[in-house]
């Protein structure tokens, strides 16, 4: 009796407003076609540059570990523990959805791979992935974990490094002088994380493998992008904020080199005050940066990385050479890095809607609009 009158009373309920089930099934395919369309937007205009967010997070993990260790107070180990998860999130979160693009949208992926500036973003999934296993406060240097991570992870950078290097001195319409731009400084950039990497953990021949290597074609990329050869202009005005990659790779390659000989030398000083004359160079000439600031873009985060690279840099050269000097320069250079990361997810967050670009240079002219498939 009790279960007759509950069902009575739902059927009087539902005797004003029933919903057929047609009609529950038109709704539920307009969502699904509503979710779907934002999904292939979603993977067709979401790409490898994206990375550069997570690239910039994961440098500002591994600074906040360098100037807050060792730390006695609980929030001061609480804060490094903090940046390193969001970067975490935000990596793992780009990781899925680019793996999805690689499933759905293989072809565009292979068309980033033939851009002359996309092709340089591979690297920075892998660069941000070492970049937060070197800060990670969970996983320790000499760990097995970290020995397995780092296998997975500088691998597909030395694959990456044989296919690009190879182009630029066989293939007649990829040489270098043609495709050369700042941001296949990156592929340097991944080299030297790398080298950092394995010389954290003891393993120094493998790092000096391959900081020579990315040493060797960051002195034939400087040269050939300082002397601006015809082919080596390509880049779009919207994506200047790259040419802060001139200083962020000698900063890499400062703090590569300290971790392999074990101390800041010569050498590391050298590499650090050549990024710091660049830094100043490159400040000292706003109008050069004024198009690419006109509206929000995603490759303002290309300023981030390499200004956290040398405020890391200048950490590890206070701590060499004590004095004054030395600190207030740590100081300034750090805490311009944590500035310029704020101001840049405070823009982002109040302009996601121009986050997904159609006129983004590094996609494909057209955009297929096709429903989601692996052709």
């Amino acid at each position: 009796m009790a279960g007759q009158k509950s069902q009575s009373e739902i059927e009087h309920v539902m005797d004003g407003a029933t919903i057929s089930p047609s009609a529950m099934t038109q709704s539920f395919n307009l969502s699904a076609a509503i979710v779907s369309k934002s999904l292939i937007l979603l993977l067709t205009r979401f790409h490898a540059g994206y990375f550069r967010i997570s690239l910039s997070l994961g440098g500002q993990a591994l600074l906040w570990k360098t100037l807050l260790q060792p730390a006695n107070h609980v929030i001061l180990t609480t804060i490094p523990i903090i940046v390193w998860s969001f970067a975490l999130f935000i990596l793992v979160l780009f990781s899925i959805l680019y793996i999805l693009r690689c499933l759905y949208r293989f072809n565009m992926v292979k068309a980033e791979f033939l851009h002359h500036i996309g092709v340089n973003y591979l690297f920075a999934p892998w660069i941000s992935w070492l970049l937060l296993l070197q800060s990670s406060p969970f996983v320790a240097p000499k760990n097995v974990s970290y020995l397995i991570l780092w296998w997975i992870f500088a691998v597909p950078v030395f694959v990456l490094d044989v296919k690009i290097y190879g182009q630029w001195f066989t293939k007649g319409k990829r040489y270098l002088t043609a495709v050369a731009n700042p941001t296949s400084q990156i592929s340097v950039i991944g080299n030297l994380v790398g080298a950092r990497a394995a010389a954290q953990m003891g393993w120094q021949e493998i790092a000096v493998c391959l900081f020579s290597l990315g040493m060797v074609h960051y002195l034939v990329l400087f040269v050939t992008l300082y002397q601006r050869l015809p082919g080596c202009d390509r880049l779009p005005a919207m994506l200047r904020p790259v040419f802060f990659l001139f200083f962020a790779a000698p900063s890499m390659a400062s703090l590569a080199w300290d971790t392999i000989s074990g101390s800041f030398d010569i050498a590391s000083k050298m590499l650090f005050f050549l990024s710091l004359f660049l830094f100043i160079s490159l400040i000292c000439r706003p109008f050069l940066f004024k198009k690419s600031m006109r509206r929000y873009d995603v490759a303002w985060w290309a300023y981030s990385f390499p200004v956290t690279s040398l405020a890391l840099a200048s950490a590890e050269y206070a701590q060499e050479v004590e004095g004054g000097v030395t600190h207030v320069i740590m100081l300034i250079l750090s805490g311009l890095s944590v500035l310029v990361i704020l101001s840049l997810l405070v823009f982002t967050a109040l302009n996601t809607k121009m986050l997904l670009r159609d006129d983004d240079p590094i996609l494909p002219t057209s955009l297929p609009d096709h429903p989601l498939s692996t052709a």
